[in-house]
């Protein structure tokens, strides 16, 4: 009798582990442009034991040099992120001898899953950009800005809608008009983005760098709760890339009120794709960044009061490690210390696609 019993309880123990399957049906992608330990400590501190950080149950850590440097850029590290190779700094998924390299959001789509992004920053920046664009410099925004009109995205939200009118171009061409003969909705406002239920979205909602933290607004925030909306329309999952962008900025500025608001807000985000993803219970979250800006330590502060000291050491990135977190199907995967450019084959291995 005892034997009849063991065998059901194996049976049913093997049933609901395969039952719960360890492919998640979409990832969503956070980065903290230059977010390092320090950084994410100041949202800890400041929300009082209220901080999302707090609520993923695995955490690793991340190496971030480039493929030329000690310290990476935003280009080689987004680049690193998302195409699971190293490369020069200033390069955009851009291999060291010249080749374009298959990024996350483009394997994705080769797979039939929704693609999108969102940041607090132009959408032709270092980061974004090495989602969609391959080229040898970050700085070629005529050539970013082109790639991103030809892509394969559903949704795109951020700046800098100057860099897509021919009069700011070198080139004269308009990739406006390419993604509206492409079929994209382009807005200019959160109403007519929220309203929108166009096919393709592309929302260029300043019309150059946005304003920091909360300046701007809800950009970010209702970015993401559309984004979402939008991708989760079709059955065949989603990839969506989210940048909190600028945290970096705080570190360059070396002001951490510009900080702490950045990272608060990025928190507040985490806490939304947290909520859905644990809702759905098919969606694989991870967090990380690029690089530390500032070089940030914390040599004081009040845990009670939310308040800290903060001391800069530089006004540049630094070669430290950064954090990853993670939650959903594969999420233990992203524990222990790793190469920046390891998080994108644990997804491909993940996913069950081919490198």
């Amino acid at each position: 009798m005892k034997k009849i019993h063991l065998f059901i309880t194996f049976s049913l123990i093997s049933f609901l582990l395969k039952a719960q399957s360890p492919m998640p049906k979409n990832i969503i992608f956070m980065v903290g442009d230059g977010m390092g330990v320090a950084q994410v400590y100041t949202s800890i501190v400041t929300m009082k034991g209220k901080s999302n950080f707090e609520r993923f149950p695995y955490i690793g850590f991340s190496k971030t040099y480039s493929y030329s440097d000690f310290t990476t850029d935003s280009g080689a590290g987004g680049s690193a992120l998302f195409t699971g190779q190293k490369v020069n700094n200033k390069a955009i998924s851009l291999s060291p001898d010249g080749k374009p390299l298959t990024t996350l959001l483009e394997k994705a789509q080769q797979h039939g899953l929704s693609t999108g992004f969102v940041v607090s920053t132009i959408v032709n920046c270092a980061t974004p950009a090495s989602t969609y664009a391959h080229v040898s410099n970050r700085n070629e925004f005529d050539s970013i800005t082109l790639q991103l009109s030809q892509s394969k995205l559903d949704f795109f939200s951020g700046g800098g809608a100057m860099y897509f009118k021919p009069a700011n171009r070198k080139d004269g061409l308009s990739p406006i008009d390419t993604l509206t003969k492409r079929g994209y909705d382009v807005v200019y406002t959160l109403e007519d983005m929220t309203k929108s239920d166009a096919e393709k979205i592309g929302a260029l909602l300043t019309e150059g760098y946005p304003a920091k933290y909360p300046e701007r607004g809800d950009i970010l925030t209702k970015g993401v709760e559309k984004a979402i909306k939008h991708l989760s329309r079709k059955d065949d999952g989603f990839v969506l890339m989210i940048e909190g962008s600028q945290i970096d900025y705080g570190g360059h500025d070396t002001t951490l009120s510009v900080v702490i608001n950045e990272v608060v807000e990025f928190d507040k985000v985490i806490g939304m794709v947290l909520d859905y993803a644990i809702e759905d219970g098919e969606t694989l979250v991870i967090v990380t960044a690029d690089h530390e800006t500032g070089g940030l330590t914390l040599p004081g502060g009040n845990i009670k009061d939310g308040t800290m000291q903060a001391i800069f050491t530089t006004t540049n990135h630094t070669g430290v490690m950064v954090p990853i977190f993670a939650y959903g199907p594969g999420a233990d995967k992203f524990a222990g210390i790793m190469e920046n450019q390891d998080i994108y084959p644990k997804i491909l291995q993940i996913m069950g696609w081919e490198k």
